[in-house]
């Protein structure tokens, strides 16, 4: 799928990175599929992985694989999608709150420190941050139910 422009924002750190190197293995209204390599090294023993990003339902799961080919775990970012049809540009608004869910079934919630931090500063409005955290709610609901598995099983 050529002449995507995928980007990643972040509020902490401030920064745009382009991710178009990422092989866009499917895309419609929804749902946006990429396969990808870390773009720095890493030393978590993480060399690539398929991301499922849910453009209207805010968030993004990331199945993370070590060198082997194992599945290190799923990485979750809560995200607002930005989506430019006429130019096809798609960014990913990072907003700070993400998800692990490990294969043993553990959960994790990160940074919502940074989420009250971001707000504090000024970063992301008050629609942000509520929406964050009904993006949070809606993706927890569906891994305490039993349906997170079928959210990144899909093959392409």
């Amino acid at each position: 799928m050529k002449n995507i422009t995928l980007l990643r924002k972040r509020y902490i750190p401030n920064e745009v990175i382009d991710i178009s190197s990422d092989e866009i293995l499917y895309v419609d209204d929804e749902l946006l599929v990429s396969k990808w390599v870390p773009i720095h090294k890493r030393d978590d023993d993480i060399k690539e992985g398929i991301a499922y990003l849910y453009i209207k339902r805010g968030f993004k799961i990331a199945k993370r694989y070590n060198g082997q080919g194992e599945l290190k775990h799923y990485y979750c970012d809560i995200m607002q999608v930005e989506v430019d049809e006429e130019k096809k540009v798609y960014t990913e608004i990072d907003l700070l709150v993400d998800v692990v869910v490990y294969p043993d079934g553990r959960v994790m919630v990160l940074d919502l420190d940074e989420l009250v931090d971001a707000r504090e500063q000024g970063l992301i409005t008050e629609t942000q941050l509520l929406y964050a955290l009904s993006r949070a709610n809606e993706l927890l609901n569906i891994i305490y139910q039993g349906k997170f598995e079928m959210m990144c099983d899909k093959k392409f």
